[in-house]
């Protein structure tokens, strides 16, 4: 897997469900296109996405650190890294590079032709965009004057408004350096300035939540508004005709403000889940962009009475890190993740549009879609596990989801995207509530009519999918002693294994629910994976040892060590060879189970908490520690031939960032070096027999030719042309000539050739590869040229009758006996040969040095022969041993 290590490959694919972060989205217009574009900061990379659709058109190649500011002009995107800033073009690469900054740059502000940064020492440069020199640099007292926004004025040339955290404003020309004039400000710090669209007006937030309209013509506030949820993060005016002010707070609300009224028109509430980074009306468009902290970008337009905006389209991602994934469907396109926000997200790997979110857990579901209330209460905690089927996902719920600290369970419909209608519950706990007791595991038989659910009690209960019904439990009393680590169904619903904290792994009947077999691991399991259609159930022990056992025959038969922490998860290739394994050492293992050996290992900067192969096995998909991604890893086994070596046991994993988060290529330089191509001689070995790489249209029929031609016998004799043709071919010189090869072609066609076989070396025979051979004179290479009418020409001109020879039907012999010793091209040699008795047998039997040449030959075959038949038949008995043998 592209990510799956020197053995298998290294090349990582790409990352699902990444689309913003806390830094505010940059909008751009295409002339051409005629069409809006958003930018966002995604770690160390940036998104382009298309506001028609929000669909991304393109993702940066990656820095060597996070992003810590956004900007954009008509051409170029500027971003900063530490005190680094780089300017990208066509929403790729790298063109220009400013150093110079000793500080972290925070602040960035296109300006025509230069690019104004501001780092945290309060230093402010303005660089020339092409010659990436420094134009001019400021810098301010931080104890009076702390940079904390910048923006230029609407038609004010040359001049840049500076706010500062102490509240004051200065307005600046950058190209004469002379400050122009201080603003007295406000006793809270200034964290916005936006212009307005009306000109010398612009809009100035406050730390304390106010937002000023001040005239900076005449240093005069027009209006002020005051928000309660704290600082403003963020500010945008409407200009298609509606005088409307969004603003931004802390806690994800958004404020609409009517400015000429001079009052609050309309909340929207829970616009983000964390503060609102960002906000941009269109221009000219009832459209609103807001993007946010908790990986989401929304649309909303307004086009509804009382002023409000609805969400129009939308790219949401986890706002907390993923902590299960699965692959649902048979296809391999969707991905079931639960985060640690409490949602239960769909991601597909063919197309951002398939996306869907299933939304958050909820005690009661009618109470919680109530407009104005918030029942915070109500909402259920993160998912911990969870089990999907599609077999009937379009009849009744198909998804299970055990909650963390919850007794009951919830079930999901996948196709409606939302809560099921069922909770499932034991009664036998009815009495006593107090008792710390939740659901840990949770598996959903193939056929998707029944569900098996594990509790921390050691009790293991059945439910029905359709009805929600309880339909009993393993064991008299509990199935484990401890709580239930894992629970699993077979494919054909027979059986169902468990393991407890107990020790043990118990094998029940799946319908009549009795003990099988128990079978003491020895140490605690930490999690386990059953792949049903080998019937292989791996265990990871708490002593971060794998146990692998075999549903048919009840035995352990496979143990791997290697991890030097707690295994997270577990995922099976589709064929069930490899088992792959992700560890709190940071860790991504791949088990070769027939041979029992690791094959790959590789080392991630985040512990990989979660594993899923896709049912197809084309991608491995993984979520990690502190990551809000799904990371995708391609299976390079599919595309290119990859050695599956045993790794030695004291292999140390190389370490592999995460897929998007550098340029595709750059993982692999090291090992490209490492693996060379292997070129296969013609002949591996003079002991094997080689056959030749020709097509077996040009020996297979040689015997048939007479039969193929007898049915290919055209119906018609050719008709005879009525003229010459009119160009006749002539040789160049001064004096015209006619050529008369065009009409001997066809008359000496056939019988040329044959002189070559007849050589008065017979030495030279015996190798017709040799150097006696001139290139254009191999007997061997020749015929392996012409096609099978041209051969059967060939072998039939060799016959004294027909302008041969008795010694050149004996050279002929002695030349496959010399392809029999080197045992090259040896389907070659018996084609030939065959061909050879066809036409040669009568004359063969009365020539002695003929049938003394045949016999040597005839010795020569059956020897090969011989040993073909041995080695066939060892392989034979080997291979129908292993089919019916249980290893």
């Amino acid at each position: 897997m592209e990510g799956i290590s020197e053995n298998l490959s290294r090349g990582s694919f790409r990352a699902l469900g990444l689309y913003s972060n806390h830094l505010s989205h940059v909008v751009r217009y295409h002339k051409k296109h005629r069409e809006f574009y958003i930018v966002t900061a995604v770690g160390n990379c940036f998104h382009t996405y298309n506001v028609k659709k929000l669909g991304i058109v393109a993702v940066s190649n990656a820095l060597p650190e996070d992003i810590s500011c956004l900007a954009a002009d008509r051409m170029l995107v500027y971003v900063a890294i530490g005190g680094k800033v780089s300017a990208f073009a066509r929403n790729k690469e790298v063109v220009h590079m400013y150093t110079g900054h000793g500080a972290d740059v925070h602040l960035l502000l296109p300006f025509g032709d230069h690019i104004i940064s501001v780092d945290r020492d309060n230093a402010v440069i303005v660089w020339d965009v092409e010659s990436e020199e420094e134009y001019l640099q400021i810098t301010f007292d931080k104890v009076s004057f702390e940079v904390s926004a910048v923006m230029h004025p609407s038609t004010y040339l040359n001049k840049i408004l500076f706010g500062s955290s102490q509240g004051g404003l200065q307005l600046w020309n950058v190209k004469s350096n002379k400050l122009l004039y201080t603003f007295t400000g406000w006793p809270s710090g200034v964290t916005v300035l936006q212009q307005t669209p009306a000109v010398d007006v612009v809009g100035v937030g406050l730390s304390s939540g106010q937002i000023i309209i001040h005239n900076i013509k005449f240093d005069e506030s027009l209006m002020k508004f005051q928000q309660d949820w704290g600082p403003v993060t963020s500010l945008s005016f409407r200009t298609d005709g509606h005088p409307v002010m969004a603003v931004g707070s802390p806690i994800g609300h958004i404020g609409l403000w009517d400015l000429e009224e001079k009052k609050l028109v309309c909340q929207m509430r829970d616009a983000h889940n964390t503060a609102i980074a960002g906000l941009t009306f269109l221009h000219g468009e009832p459209l609103l962009i807001t993007n946010g902290a908790d990986n989401g970008i929304r649309v909303w337009i307004f086009d509804t009475a009382g002023g409000g905006g609805r969400l129009l389209r939308s790219r949401l991602g986890h706002s907390a890190p993923p902590t299960k994934v699965r692959h649902h469907g048979l296809n391999g396109h969707h991905i079931l993740s639960a985060g640690q926000d409490g949602t239960l997200q769909s991601f597909s790997t063919v197309h951002e549009r398939f996306n869907r979110s299933l939304g958050h857990g909820s005690i009661n579901k009618k109470k919680s879609k109530k407009k104005g209330l918030r029942y915070d209460k109500l909402k259920l905690p993160a998912i911990t596990t969870f089990a999907s089927e599609s077999a009937r996902q379009s009849d009744w719920d198909s998804i299970v989801a055990c909650h963390r600290g919850y007794l009951m369970t919830t079930t999901w419909n996948y196709q409606k995207g939302s809560m099921g209608a069922h909770k499932l519950e034991p009664k036998r706990f009815n009495k006593n509530r107090a008792l710390s007791v939740h659901a840990t595991a949770v598996d959903i038989t193939s056929c998707g009519n029944f569900v098996v659910i594990g509790l921390s009690s050691g009790h293991i209960d059945v439910y029905n999918m359709q009805s929600g019904m309880h339909r009993g439990q393993y064991g008299e009393d509990k199935a484990h002693s401890g709580a239930v680590r894992g629970v699993s169904v077979d494919g054909l619903n027979q059986l169902t294994v468990s393991a407890g904290a107990d020790k043990l792994v118990n094998i029940w009947k799946f319908k009549s629910r009795k003990l099988v077999l128990s079978i003491d691991l020895g140490t605690s399991p930490a999690t386990t994976h059953l792949h049903r259609d080998s019937g292989m159930f791996a265990i990871a022990l708490d002593d971060f040892t794998l146990n692998v056992l075999d549903m048919e025959t009840k035995r352990i038969v496979r143990k791997f060590s290697g991890h030097r922490g707690q295994v997270n998860d577990m995922a099976f290739s589709p064929d069930g060879r490899w088992l792959i394994t992700a560890a709190m050492d940071c860790t991504i293992r791949t088990w070769d189970l027939p041979s029992g050996c690791l094959v790959d290992c590789f080392l991630v900067d985040f512990a990989a908490v979660s594993l899923t192969m896709s049912p197809t096995g084309d991608f491995l998909a993984s979520s990690h520690v502190d990551n809000l991604g799904i990371y995708l890893w391609s299976n390079n086994t599919l595309c290119s031939m990859v050695s599956l070596r045993p790794l030695p046991a004291d292999y140390e994993p190389t370490g592999i960032m995460l897929p998007g988060t550098y340029e595709e290529g750059e993982g692999d330089a090291d090992l490209n070096t490492e693996m060379i191509e292997y070129e296969s001689p013609e002949q591996l070995d003079e002991q094997l027999v080689t056959l030749s790489l020709l097509a077996d249209s040009r020996w297979k029929n040689l015997l048939h030719l007479d039969i193929i031609k007898k049915r290919n016998k055209p119906k018609e004799p050719p008709k005879v042309p009525k003229a010459a043709p009119f160009f006749m071919p002539t040789i160049p010189g001064l004096i015209p000539q006619f050529s008369l090869a065009w009409a001997l072609t066809k008359v000496l066609f056939g019988t040329t050739l044959h002189f070559k076989w007849h050589v008065p070396q017979a030495n030279t025979m015996n190798n017709p590869s040799s150097s006696s051979f001139p290139p254009d004179n191999d007997p061997v290479g020749l015929l392996k040229e012409m096609g099978p009418s041209g051969i059967d020409a060939e072998l039939r001109g060799l016959a004294p009758d027909m302008g041969g020879d008795v010694s050149v039907l004996q050279g002929f012999l002695k030349m496959v006996a010399s392809m029999l010793d080197s045992k090259r091209d040896f389907d070659l040699a018996q084609a030939y040969l065959a061909l050879f008795l066809k036409l040669h047998l009568r004359l063969i039997s009365q020539e002695p040095g003929l049938m003394e040449e045949a016999s040597k030959v005839s010795e020569k075959l059956e020897e090969t022969w011989t040993s073909m038949q041995t080695l066939f038949n060892q392989s034979l008995c080997l291979l129908s041993y292993t089919k019916s043998a249980l290893l």
